[in-house]
């Protein structure tokens, strides 16, 4: 290709007119070079420095992504700082994007760097917690209460250490048989915070996992800094699973334990926090077993007091006591009763005797047995007067005892 046929734009570019990678290099090396310089933040990665050179090689990364640059640094300014800079340290460079056109590498070339001060530090972390305390993500309500004997524990801490070892050997000591599933990170240094990241995100998807610790022993404000790394604190937050901060010994005190649902002021306090003590918990159960026994005896002895006191009462003692009064006044009710219903009864019998004798005296019945009798038709009707019947008229005659049947043959008619 002609260098008529090459585009002066990358706008202008095509499938048929590309630029060569050299002409892109250039180009942005061009571009580069009219950058201003920066004020850049991050930890100390990787310091490289060799004898006899005037040139310090160091590797700056960002502390909440997994982000770094290689910078160059004249070995004077290093030389001029008051203590030595080592890996880990927090700096900020004053640099300026540098890019190598044959290796198409980007670098910063620096010509200032600052370590940052622990007061700096302190602020920065009092600045995220004012932040991050007025979000709610150190409200008490957002608290979650340990189970009382978790399934599992899960572990975050550096690769066999004492952390590690106070965490599990006091669990184990005050319940034998508590499971762990323990995932090694770097607790400090430019690692740090993402293999912590990934342990928690690992841990909280385990769901047989109730409790995540996460431990480490004490050390300076700088070691201790990705336990106040926003990200960190943020994940810490946003999980479903408690989370225990025991980080550092009582003094140490960084924004891991305030997010954390249980702060515990040593690896060794996180153990008696997460897992009861079962010698603690027999002796309780013993102790409320026996209470209870206690209890239950009490009650017995008092009901069986009770009972006691009540057969020794008069009325108990000598039930005929109460009844045989009223059993005497009843008799004699009874006898009352029984006079007044003889005395009305017999006075009833002679009203009916008198009644009786009455209706005998009324009774046609004696008449008839006077001598008198009853002639009545055929049809039943009672002849009262001779003129009512007539010669050879039948009639039915009644006496006082039996009855006859008669023909008249004549009537006399009374003056």
């Amino acid at each position: 290709m002609s260098p008529r046929d090459i585009p002066a734009t990358a706008g202008a570019t095509t499938p048929e007119h590309p630029w060569p990678v050299r002409l892109l290099t250039a180009k942005l090396t061009e571009y580069l070079a009219k950058a201003p310089a920066a004020w850049l933040e991050g930890q100390v990665v990787q310091l490289t420095r060799r004898p006899g050179q005037g040139t310090v090689f160091l590797t700056l990364r960002d502390t909440d992504v997994d982000m770094s640059f290689s910078v160059t640094l004249a070995a004077r300014v290093l030389d001029a700082l008051p203590t030595p800079l080592h890996d880990g340290s927090h700096v900020v460079v004053h640099a300026r994007p540098q890019l190598f056109p044959r290796r198409g590498s980007l670098t910063l070339a620096a010509d200032d760097l600052r370590p940052v001060g622990v007061g700096e530090l302190l602020a920065r972390i009092e600045h995220l917690r004012r932040v991050l305390a007025a979000e709610g993500l150190f409200a008490a309500d957002r608290k979650r209460t340990l189970p009382f004997l978790p399934h599992t524990i899960g572990l975050i801490c550096g690769r066999a250490s004492a952390a590690e070892k106070d965490v599990v050997a006091g669990a184990r000591r005050r319940w034998p048989g508590v499971a762990f599933d323990i995932r090694p990170a770097a607790v400090q240094g430019p690692n740090a915070v993402t293999d912590i990241l990934t342990a928690l995100a690992a841990l909280d998807a385990e769901p047989t996992v109730e409790v995540i610790v996460i431990a480490r022993g004490g050390g300076s404000l700088e070691d201790l800094l990705p336990f106040s790394n926003e990200t960190l604190l943020r994940a810490v937050a946003d999980c479903r699973t408690p989370v225990v901060s025991a980080i550092g010994h009582e003094v140490d005190s960084p924004l891991l334990d305030l997010v954390a649902d249980v702060r515990a002021s040593t690896p060794t306090d996180a153990a008696r926090r997460i897992v009861p003590d079962v010698a603690e918990e027999r002796a309780g159960i013993a102790a409320c077993r026996d209470r209870t026994r206690a209890a239950v005896s009490a009650r017995i002895e008092r009901e069986h007091q009770l009972l006691a006191d009540l057969r020794r009462r008069p009325v108990l003692a000598d039930p005929d006591r109460l009844i045989a009064p009223h059993a005497a006044e009843i008799a004699t009710a009874r006898e009352r009763g029984r006079g007044a219903v003889g005395t009305r009864l017999d006075r009833a019998a002679d009203d009916v005797r008198h009644l009786r004798s009455r209706v005998a005296a009324l009774s046609p019945a004696a008449t008839l047995a006077r001598g008198y009798a009853v002639v009545q038709r055929l049809d039943g009707a009672v002849v009262r007067a001779a003129a009512d019947l007539g010669a050879g008229d039948a009639v039915r005659i009644r006496l006082a005892e039996g009855r006859l049947e008669a023909q008249v043959t004549a009537t006399t008619a009374t003056s």
